[in-house]
């Protein structure tokens, strides 16, 4: 199942739009402990802000919401391998073929990723390079080792380039911390992020609190991060994501909405899941694997989501637009000016915020 954003769901809007300065060290190269981040409320509707701590959530959620969590776990994608020249090349996996040795891939430097190059990646892993299709990305097929095998051994944790590490490649505290701690289905290539701030303590604590989990999986490719290199909001085209929504999930929040409870997204890949299944299914969420390019900016009606867990992201973003959608581009945009007033971190090892 193939789901897309409807034409009338993306009113003409400037991407300027979503723009503010952050000073550099704002944003933050390390996490705080789970559970400890601070977390800045916004009323979704009167825009009232608050300051507290992660730590607080259970206090601040109803007994009786169902919060929503992405269960995609992220695998090392990023990879380098040699040339016959002995030179360096960057792979990013970036999506699995219908052959299952072949992946299309980010390159950096793309012009050393001609077609018909080979390239060796250590543990027996090599790799031919065979395409370069017009959205920019390499067609490798893989040989040798089966990749599942090598990759963790050879692949590291695919940071996003705002988060700096000596020698540019990710640590062994990266490969911890940059997974939620209830990721089980492999396949993303970035953290659903908000999740971050989870931990089994606070997991516990809200069940106490009678707050009902459910999980989803969409897992989080290139398009969630995806630079917006147009003007104007309508140009932009979203890379399709895959996931699948477990029946017992579908279930628990036709529950909710039927008893009238909230229903809470931990993170924006939550949001787009099951809004995206919604608008494909006449306002329901139905269970089943699917493909989504959902695209969601003011103007969007939001069916299923009642509040959300997110971090502070990035100007321009897909993430800030979606955000805005949920919350009012001036709300959300006057939350992220008392933000860094306050001293917040950004990103995705920053602090959380919490609109309801």
């Amino acid at each position: 199942m193939t789901i897309e954003a409807p034409a009338a769901t993306i009113p003409p809007v400037n991407v300027s739009d979503f723009d503010f300065d952050l000073p550099p060290e704002a944003i933050a190269q390390r996490p705080a402990p789970r559970g400890t981040s601070r977390l800045l409320t916004l009323g979704r509707n009167s825009g009232e802000i608050g300051h507290r701590n992660v730590a607080e959530l259970p206090t601040l959620l109803n007994p009786g919401d169902l919060l929503v969590v992405n269960d995609t776990r992220v695998v090392p994608a990023r990879l380098f391998g040699r040339d016959a020249d002995g030179r360096r090349t960057e792979f990013l996996l970036v999506e699995k073929t219908t052959d299952a040795a072949s992946w299309d891939c980010l390159a950096k430097p793309g012009r050393r990723a001609k077609p018909g190059k080979t390239f060796d990646f250590g543990e027996g892993l090599s790799g031919i390079v065979t395409a370069k299709g017009a959205s920019g990305h390499y067609r490798v097929d893989f040989s040798g080792t089966p990749l599942e095998t090598a990759l963790p051994l050879v692949g590291t944790t695919p940071l996003p380039p705002y988060i700096h590490r000596e020698g540019g490649v990710a640590d062994a505290r990266d490969a911890e911390e940059y997974q939620t701690v209830y990721a089980r289905e492999p396949g993303a290539i970035a953290a659903p992020t908000a999740g971050l701030h989870l931990n089994a303590q606070l997991l516990d604590a809200l069940v106490t609190r009678g707050v009902e989990i459910a999980s989803v999986t969409l897992h989080v490719g290139i398009g969630t991060f995806k630079p917006v290199k147009v003007d104007r909001v309508e140009e932009h085209r979203m890379d399709a994501e895959r996931g699948v929504i477990p029946a017992e999930t579908a279930e628990a929040i036709r529950r909710a909405r039927e008893d009238g409870r909230r229903i809470v997204a931990v993170g924006t890949t939550s949001v787009r899941t099951i809004e995206a299944s919604a608008r494909e299914n006449g306002g329901r969420v139905s269970p089943g694997p699917f493909e989504t390019r959902l695209f969601l900016v003011p103007g969007a009606e939001f069916l299923v989501v009642d509040a959300l867990l997110t971090n502070f992201h990035l100007p321009r973003s897909t993430l800030l637009m979606l955000v805005s959608a949920f919350a009012g581009r001036e709300r959300v945009l006057a939350a992220y000016g008392e933000a860094i007033a306050a001293g917040y971190r950004f990103f995705s090892y920053g602090d959380a915020m919490l609109v309801s």
